[in-house]
């Protein structure tokens, strides 16, 4: 999980105002997953017109925006992409488990991803297409609620109750009808987490899709998880218990790499 210093606690560091602005633009450019307006953008993050225009001219400047033909709506640019492929490239655990993600995919033919939890956030590093032309829409470097998923469940059964409640952000968004946002109903699936080894999301993230997802003993507490997602219609319990055995032998393989003791 990426950690989060609270820096201004610590040694009286002072964050830079600009820096933080800039960053703030880049998040919120990345969420929205499409261009943005000046003043959308200076509505949300609250920043004056004239200041966060002279950010976004620097930023498209330096390739890290850019613009539509008419020069008023605001999306990434093209060194964001080559920023992002860069940390994936350099990042020991994909490069480690791409091998795990390729047997997965061959031997089962489903959508499989490897995804990282970040704060209340799972965030997916690399994954594999499915093979049927009904399958589940993702994209490397989405996030979605941690809770919501069985990626980020399989994570946040990692820690203690009370940790997993410092970790999220509530209330808990609902995602389809079935998403678990109570705390109670949350750390009773989590418990069962602990025991089976395992988490399942049955259509909580997206309607239609069945997730079983495993964390991988890279460190402990685990920050990575391999899942399988399936539509509902192709998934029955015979087919969940023959990706849980697969996601037992990644497990194991894993463990073997890293040289641990596999009990």
């Amino acid at each position: 999980m990426t950690v989060r210093d609270d820096l201004p606690e610590r040694e009286g560091f002072q964050p830079v105002k600009s820096a933080g602005r800039t960053l703030e633009v880049l998040e919120t450019l990345a969420a929205a997953g499409g261009r943005r307006s000046l003043g959308d953008l200076s509505r949300e993050l609250r920043i004056p017109k004239s200041s966060l225009h002279g950010i976004l001219r620097t930023m498209t400047q330096r390739g890290w925006v850019e613009t539509d033909d008419t020069g008023t709506r605001f999306g990434l640019g093209v060194r964001a992409l080559q920023v992002g492929a860069a940390y994936l490239a350099a990042d020991d655990a994909v490069g480690l488990l791409d091998g795990v993600l390729d047997e997965l995919a061959r031997q089962f033919g489903e959508t499989v991803h490897l995804g990282r939890l970040d704060g209340p956030h799972v965030v997916y590093m690399a994954k594999r297409e499915s093979v049927h032309p009904l399958r589940l829409y993702s994209a490397i470097g989405r996030q979605l609620p941690a809770h919501a998923t069985a990626l980020g469940k399989a994570l946040l059964a990692e820690y203690p109750d009370d940790t997993v409640d410092r970790l999220l952000t509530w209330p808990l968004p609902r995602l389809t009808r079935r998403t678990v946002v109570e705390p109670d109903d949350l750390h009773a699936q989590l418990a069962e987490i602990r025991i089976r080894g395992y988490a399942v999301d049955r259509e909580e993230n997206t309607e239609g899709i069945v997730c079983l997802a495993m964390a991988m003993p890279l460190r402990s507490p685990a920050t990575d998880a391999i899942s399988l997602s399936i539509p509902s219609g192709r998934i029955d319990p015979a087919g969940e218990a023959r990706i849980v055995a697969g996601l037992r032998v990644a497990a194991s393989q894993v463990r073997a790499a890293r040289g641990l003791v596999t009990t």
